[in-house]
């Protein structure tokens, strides 16, 4: 099985709910008044939706090519001094000096988050 590299739905009003680590619950009531729900991060997939108003799909895992993972898979940061407030960054937009620094120094992310930004500087070095 391939791992989780994205944990997220689309509700029907455009609201996308994401669930990025264990036990990050995301509940969201839907303008059509449905409850929508994600959870497990990159662990498991939990959801609640519903046939009458169905969510998107939007789970990304390994299978997908890395041109595209790059682009949707993120990386929290509290910038560069750990004193800003937590943002969310795409593979892609990190710096070669980002990902580095990342691979060096945490040690428990997951490892598919690591194996993936390895991919994204052997691409940036292959174009």
């Amino acid at each position: 099985m391939n791992r989780i590299l994205r944990n997220a739905l689309q509700t029907p009003d455009g609201t996308v709910l994401e669930s990025k680590t264990r036990h990050d619950y995301k509940e969201y009531e839907d303008a059509n008044g449905w409850v929508y729900m994600v959870d497990g991060g990159l662990d498991y997939i939990r959801r609640t939706v519903h046939k009458q108003a169905p969510a998107i799909d939007l789970t990304l895992t390994e299978a997908e090519p890395h041109f595209f993972l790059r682009d949707y898979v993120t990386w929290g940061t509290y910038g560069k001094q750990q004193d800003q407030p937590l943002s969310y960054i795409t593979i892609a937009d990190m710096t070669d000096g980002h990902l580095q620094a990342v691979l060096d120094t945490q040690k428990n992310m997951y490892p598919q988050i690591g194996d993936l930004m390895v991919a994204e500087l052997e691409y940036r070095n292959e174009t």
